[in-house]
């Protein structure tokens, strides 16, 4: 059984649970193509195992709405269906990581994307003694996701939503902030191909990459949300 939250007696130590293996952190990656549906499966780990979900893409877009330098810079490439160098990613996750709510655990959603990238992390949290404890790949078809992504939603608070697998309450708002949703750019059919190309070229090889390490298991994304949850319990129960 997993254990859905940590033992309220002794806070400071989270628990994961998995086929009588117990840890007092959980390291987990979410790996999949962009439209797989990481960042609602990354809240809802986080909700149950009570750690934080830490998205790259959530971090970059702030930076975009600050319109600092490096904000400027990502949107171009993000807007173009590009990846954002690995130095500038390396190093706000570098950051993000050091902060207090990260010492019993995260969830990477969006990063590392590339060999170099998650090389670059098992150096980094090697020097500080830890690991990645797991990698999940959330598993669908280029041609599923390509239909489905003119219908997701965002809202620049972060939360996702899609019209019809995963809809607000109130159509075209967000659930948690109230601010307007808004299609993205990089959601077009044109965007989405470019998308998986070079998702499949650089950032797919990272399965072959964690499955040597013994660390990947894989979930099947469906239509209905409550599939694809159900499918990403059933292979951290079972991995």
């Amino acid at each position: 059984m997993l254990a859905s939250r940590p033992d309220e007696a002794t806070p400071a130590a989270h628990v994961f649970v998995c086929r009588r293996k117990e840890y007092k952190m959980l390291r987990l990656i979410l790996l999949g193509a962009p439209g797989a549906g990481k960042g609602t499966q990354a809240e809802i780990i986080s909700q149950r195992y009570n750690i934080p979900q830490i998205s790259t893409g959530v971090i970059l877009r702030e930076e975009i709405k600050k319109g600092t330098q490096l904000g400027l810079r990502v949107k171009e490439l993000i807007d173009a269906g590009q990846l954002v160098p690995d130095s500038d990613v390396v190093e706000i996750v570098k950051v993000r990581l050091a902060s207090d709510d990260c010492k019993n655990g995260y969830i990477l959603d969006g990063f590392p994307r590339t060999i170099p990238q998650a090389e670059a992390l098992d150096k980094m949290l090697e020097s500080e003694g830890g690991q990645i404890d797991k990698v999940l790949s959330i598993e669908v078809a280029d041609e599923d996701i390509i239909a489905r992504m003119s219908g997701r939603r965002v809202c620049g608070c972060g939360a996702t939503f899609h019209i019809m697998y995963n809809p607000p309450v109130k159509e075209g708002i967000c659930d948690k902030c109230g601010q307007s949703l808004i299609m993205r750019a990089d959601d077009t059919p044109e965007v989405v191909s470019e998308r998986l190309t070079v998702y499949h070229q650089k950032t797919a090889p990272l399965k072959a990459y964690y499955q040597a390490q013994g660390k990947l298991v894989t979930a099947q994304g469906c239509e209905k949300l409550s599939d694809t949850t159900e499918n990403v319990r059933k292979a951290l129960e079972e991995a």
